[in-house]
């Protein structure tokens, strides 16, 4: 039995062998379900104290809420590797990890595909205002009050965030014949802008026919896009978000839908879920999905695959493949 052990926080679905197998190198732990307060006091009695890697699933938030001071203080420190399941990771507090020298993993590139999908999906139901006649047809009123939508072909779709899923909408948007115009925190090299136009933000905000949010959730990007922002845009204009709902102010998207200064949303996340704003709910320009980004068989087994393998790179070789960028200057971690 290894001296050194992983613990699962949740549940493995696509890759359970894989996750056995790793009892070659480690005593495997787990914590399958419960509350807060039970993992809490596991913590606090010892349970875990050889843990040195941990994985935590993408249901693990329901058991032990956000790794915030709360837990990070309660961790055993034999804890160096938080592999996390999922892109996104504004429910883990990496700048008390680093404080702890606790490194941490995402899953960026497993889910690019399956986000960009969702997103063109999103796009040409906003364009096409297709909620309506898909309610009318199943209530019985043939098209009901079917409006004529846009066409994408010709239309400036503006991306913020161009990384993997940014890139992977660009290059099906292309297919419809749509312009790239994006805004990064610094422009992306050639062979990856692929003819995509930089611009600053300001001039994203005004060129774009649709605009497509691709970017992580932090302090600096929460409503990243309100009232203000709003006010630059087209008329019209569409707006599409597959990455994290707190990045609107959900209120000033509501009040510029019933403007009209938005034209039509598509959505995948938001602001409180799994809460959503009453008048988004209410108005049939907005093609509502709840949060299915990623939720493909396919995708959720690369995703729980990578997984296993930032925590078998970490422990046997002390690199985490897929660390998440703000620590990409610490030792061991390959930042994207």
């Amino acid at each position: 039995m290894s001296s050194q052990a992983a613990l699962l926080i949740g549940g493995i679905t696509h890759a359970r062998k894989e996750w056995e197998n790793l009892s070659s190198i480690l005593t495997l732990k787990e914590f399958p379900t419960g509350t807060r307060e039970q993992f809490i006091q596991n913590c606090k009695d010892g349970k875990y104290d050889d843990v040195v890697a941990l994985y935590r699933s993408n249901t693990s938030n329901k058991y032990t809420g956000p790794f915030n001071e709360e837990i990070l203080s309660v961790l055993p420190k034999s804890l160096k590797y938080i592999c996390h399941n999922g892109a996104g990771y504004d429910n883990i507090d990496i700048a008390g990890c680093s404080r702890r020298g606790i490194l941490v993993s995402s899953t960026p590139v497993a889910v690019n595909h399956a986000t960009a999908d969702v997103g063109i999906f999103l796009m040409i139901g906003a364009l096409r205002q297709a909620y309506v006649p898909l309610a009318a047809l199943r209530a019985g009123q043939w098209q009901g009050k079917t409006t004529l939508g846009h066409d994408p072909q010709g239309k400036v779709l503006g991306i913020l965030g161009m990384g993997g899923i940014g890139r992977e909408m660009a290059n099906r948007a292309k297919a419809f014949g749509m312009k790239i115009h994006y805004h990064n925190r610094s422009r992306l090299p050639a062979d990856l802008e692929a003819g995509a136009t930089y611009v600053s933000f300001d001039e994203l905000l005004a060129n774009a026919d649709v605009l497509s949010l691709n970017l992580a959730l932090n302090e600096s990007t929460r409503h990243i896009i309100g009232e203000k922002e709003f006010q630059k845009m087209k008329d019209g204009v569409v707006i599409v978000n597959t990455a994290r709902g707190a990045l609107i102010d959900e209120k000033a998207l509501v009040k510029a839908l019933d403007a009209g200064k938005v034209g039509s949303a598509g959505l995948d996340v938001y602001e409180n879920e799994p809460v959503v704003e009453q008048g988004l709910i209410d108005n049939p320009r907005v093609m509502l999905l709840p949060h299915i980004g990623t939720m493909t068989y396919e995708t959720q087994k690369d995703m729980e695959l990578l997984v296993l393998n930032n925590l078998r790179s970490a422990v046997e070789k002390g690199v985490l493949l897929t660390g998440v960028p703000e620590q990409k200057n610490n030792n061991g971690v390959a930042g994207q």
